[in-house]
């Protein structure tokens, strides 16, 4: 089991990373490399900025839960 929640952790701490870097700053984020960046009144873009930090919350959610469940395991073993 510690095992499991280890590499869950692992996997959602490169994920988090990764959707970070695509949330959209004040200078555009890395979104603007896939199209993002460019203002007009499409709403594909801002439905995409959503989405992005939809998952981010999701993946940070499960890494809360991992680094707990794991920090859990640890302490009564």
């Amino acid at each position: 089991m510690l095992l499991t929640l280890q590499i869950v952790l692992i996997i959602t701490s490169i994920l988090l990373v990764v959707l970070i870097l695509l949330q959209r700053s004040r200078g555009g984020g890395l979104t603007s490399l896939f199209g993002g960046g460019v203002q007009s009144s499409l709403s594909g873009s801002a439905a995409a900025d959503r989405n992005v930090s939809r998952y981010t919350v999701f993946v940070a959610l499960i890494w809360l839960i991992a680094v707990i469940g794991n920090g859990l395991l640890v302490s009564t073993s």
